[in-house]
């Protein structure tokens, strides 16, 4: 079951979610939006909205850079293990309590607000639900991650995800003795790829660099010549 977890599973995940996005962008690319509700609650939104966000985001690129950054290049930077361990409990602690209070403000807003909720589907709230947890269990390492300080535990995530990536059929070996939360924070973290294409979170992969560029917006006029009924 530990390899299938952790060696064919991760595979399933990053399948789906390549293959998944492409498809919904081809062939329902309306529903490739976030659907706001910004003008339901305002204040609430911008506040949890910017701290989930920029939390979420430091969380995501400090995991992609930390994971599949080789090794040798942070010894040739002379960056040690430990070193690079505390900054990760650091900043990552740091960045998951803000995405937390943040998710969790957004999570209130969406499930106690009947108007929010009417324009929500089960997918919206149960992917907000899925990162709650996610966060949780994030946070969770951290407690675990301090008693290891020297940097070593962390070295075998780094060899799984890279093995991941280079096909190495041995991968999963390198996490097999790590604690459970590491194991659940994982897991959940593929689920939520796999679950990625079919809730909002696709908006992710959309930057929006036409609107720096743009000349300016585009007024339309009706021609209608009296009130609309």
């Amino acid at each position: 079951m530990h390899n299938f977890l952790f060696g064919i599973y991760p595979y399933i995940a990053l399948a789906v979610l390549a293959i998944g996005s492409i498809a919904r962008y081809e062939r329902d690319p309306f529903t490739w939006k976030t659907s706001s509700s910004q003008l339901l609650r305002r204040r609430q939104l911008v506040v949890g909205s910017i701290l989930f966000h920029v939390g979420v985001l430091i969380i995501f690129f400090g995991h992609l850079v930390g994971l599949l950054t080789p090794i040798w290049i942070f010894d040739m930077l002379g960056i040690s293990h430990g070193a690079k361990q505390t900054l990760a409990v650091v900043a990552g602690g740091v960045a998951g309590v803000m995405a937390l209070i943040g998710g969790c403000m957004l999570f209130h807003r969406r499930w106690t607000d009947p108007r929010i909720r009417r324009t929500s589907s089960v997918a919206d709230i149960g992917i907000l639900a899925l990162l709650l947890a996610q966060l949780v269990l994030g946070l969770g390492t951290i407690v675990v991650s301090v008693g290891h300080l020297d940097g070593h535990e962390m070295v075998k995530f780094m060899n799984w995800a890279q093995g991941i990536f280079t096909f190495q059929a041995n991968a999963a070996d390198h996490i097999a003795d790590v604690a459970l939360v590491f194991k659940l924070h994982l897991f959940l973290g593929l689920t939520i790829f796999l679950l990625f294409p079919f809730t909002r979170l696709v908006h992710m992969l959309s930057v929006p660099l036409r609107y720096l560029t743009r000349p300016g917006y585009q007024i339309v006029r009706s021609r209608r010549t009296g009130p609309a009924e």
